[in-house]
């Protein structure tokens, strides 16, 4: 549970510790005294949007500081440990700071984490209830949403299993509708392919060959050009006819050092030098004569070869820079073209995988629904009985379950085709939704014999705050929460029922804890502690401070709330005579 709340330079209030045990602990003060900033500051330890006007004037940052006994939390202590803080005996210290330039940070444990990561840690363990909330239980999501609250894990599962097959449901739908609706531009798409596949088919290219038919080209093309540079080169090399050579030459070199080599070994090392030259020319001339002699003119290969490069150059131009890329676009396309070519059967596939889909959520459906009925009448009862211990005893609350029927559609290929349920005269249609088949809507018949009306109309200012906070203790019964913030929620409530309110409160307070934010003497006097927010001004600054009230300060506390007044002597009888009651009633 929450042990402390520390908060410094939010609106009024300056500097402020309010702690929190067991039980219930309620808050008061008078009108403007800040009683809404406590609320704010939970707010802002919860994960909620941090609001940089909020921030008191003068002071660079608004701090809220929290401590979480974790001792029997093991969720909270293994979050906190994963976000790089430390736990201390047991205890969090969480922490949430809003900068009056709009900056925010949020501290788990002293680590500083993403605000996100602070409201993970701290969120599921307090549930706030507020003014806001009776306006958001008369919308029919929130009605809807509250009975599955309180169907537990039951309708938890159910939903979850539903939402599934919702889910494949319209997936198979979105790809169906995309493979129909775009047939044509797939149709296309496939003749383009396949008139593609079919000239590169045609031309059969192998693996680099635009590459390798351009040097053969280029060598066709230049063949006698090449024949006569090599005839001159075998010329110069080893002439035929009686003209000087480099063979001649080296020859002559070589008979000249060989005259002398007795003399000298270093002209008997040249005169080997120039014999292994004279072996090397030997054999390049052979080589050049050959290459002269393979060289041949022939028009017709060269035609063959331009032809063919033609081809590919054609291909090139459509299909990629290269034959390889050719090649590569050939083998995608085929696969592409596969996929496409099987759209009739993918159409038919899908629409098999969507008729069953379909008949899985009808009964997915039927089977949530099921369970819907079965908690609207606990949760119905549940709250009625609330009702009468809140001065309304003739007040009975309907949890009105329906299904919304509607025609056959003309094809079950319509956008959003309700859902068939049973079989021939018993068949009905009905629409569908990501949360069941059900529309839900809380009713409210305040007297006997009066006809069930919607929340908003069957229910008088005061009686709608008393049907609300039946609600809230019923459903806060099975949250598994461990603290529970109730913000001014018995507003427009006064007399027998605000006493049976504080009756209800301190019941809950019982296995829960429980903080309460109230103008309601009748409730502060059931508290287990009791808070009261105090205005004070020096004419220039108004600041807010948190007070914990004992007995005799109690007594004042509540006279004020009855009477305005805190000397008289009959309103402080009346504050211990409520006080009184308090007390034998949570005996």
């Amino acid at each position: 549970m929450l042990e402390e709340i520390r908060i410094s330079g939010l609106g009024i209030i300056e500097s402020s510790t309010l702690e929190l045990g067991p039980g219930l602990t309620v808050v008061t003060g008078e009108t403007g005294a800040g009683k809404t900033m406590i609320v704010t500051a939970l707010g802002l330890l919860l994960g909620g949007r941090g609001d940089a006007g909020s921030v008191r004037k003068g002071k660079k940052a608004a701090r809220v500081e929290g401590v979480i006994d974790a001792r029997s939390l093991p969720a909270v202590v293994e979050a906190t440990e994963e976000a790089g803080g430390e736990v201390e005996e047991g205890r969090v210290l969480v922490a949430r700071t809003v900068a009056a330039e709009g900056r925010a940070r949020a501290y788990v444990g002293g680590a500083t984490v993403p605000v996100a990561t602070l409201g993970s840690v701290t969120a599921p363990l307090v549930a706030v209830h507020g003014q806001s909330d009776q306006h958001r239980l008369l919308q029919p999501r929130a009605q809807r949403d509250s009975l599955d609250r309180f169907g537990g894990e039951t309708i938890a599962k159910l939903l979850a299993a539903y939402g599934d097959i919702h889910s494949q449901l319209r997936y198979v739908e979105r790809e169906l509708d995309e493979v129909t609706t775009h047939a044509r531009e797939r149709a296309q798409e496939a003749d383009l392919l396949r008139f593609g596949l079919g000239e590169v088919e045609a031309v059969t290219p192998e693996p680099g060959e635009d590459v390798t038919l351009a040097q053969e080209e280029e060598k066709l093309g230049y063949a006698d050009t090449l024949r006569t540079a090599a005839e001159q080169a075998r010329e110069a090399l080893s002439s035929e006819v009686d003209a000087p050579d480099a063979l001649g030459a080296i020859s002559a070199a070589r008979q000249a050092l060989d005259g002398v080599r007795d003399h000298d070994p270093d002209a008997a090392s040249l005169a080997d030098r120039l014999a292994e030259v004279s072996y090397l020319l030997s054999d390049l001339a052979a080589d050049v004569a050959s290459y002269a002699t393979g060289i041949e003119t022939d028009p017709a290969r060269l035609s063959v070869v331009s032809e063919r490069r033609a081809a590919l150059t054609a291909l090139t131009r459509k299909y990629g820079e290269t034959i390889d890329e050719v090649l590569a676009w050939a083998e995608t396309g085929a696969k592409r073209l596969l996929e496409l070519d099987s759209d009739d059967d993918r159409i038919e596939e899908l629409r098999g995988e969507r008729t069953r889909l379909r008949a899985a959520l009808a009964e997915a459906g039927l089977a949530l629904s099921a369970a819907r009925a079965d908690a609207a009448g606990a949760l119905a009862q549940a709250v009625s009985d609330e009702l009468t211990g809140l001065a309304m005893p003739h007040a009975r609350l309907v949890v009105d379950l329906r299904q919304k029927e509607t025609d056959a559609p003309a094809s079950e290929d319509e956008p959003h085709a309700p859902l068939k349920v049973g079989s021939g005269k018993n068949a009905r249609w009905l629409r569908y939704g990501s949360n069941g088949l059900d529309e839900v809507e809380l009713l409210l018949a305040a007297n006997t014999g009066s006809e069930p009306r919607p929340l908003h109309k069957g229910a008088s200012g005061g009686e709608l705050s008393r049907v609300m906070l039946a609600i809230e203790v019923v459903l806060a019964a099975t949250s598994p929460v461990p603290t529970f913030v109730f913000d001014e929620v018995d507003a427009g409530v006064g007399g027998t029922a605000a006493v049976e309110i504080g009756r209800r409160l301190a019941h809950l307070a019982r296995t829960a804890q429980v903080l309460v934010v109230t103008h309601l003497p009748q409730v502060a006097a059931f508290a287990d502690h009791h808070v009261a927010v105090e205005k004070t001004s020096d004419g220039v600054v108004t600041s807010s401070g948190l007070t914990v009230l004992d007995d005799e300060s109690r007594e004042r506390e509540l006279s004020r709330m009855l009477a305005g007044l805190t000397a008289s002597d009959t309103a402080i009888a009346h504050a211990r005579e409520l006080l009184e009651v308090a007390r034998a009633a949570k005996v």
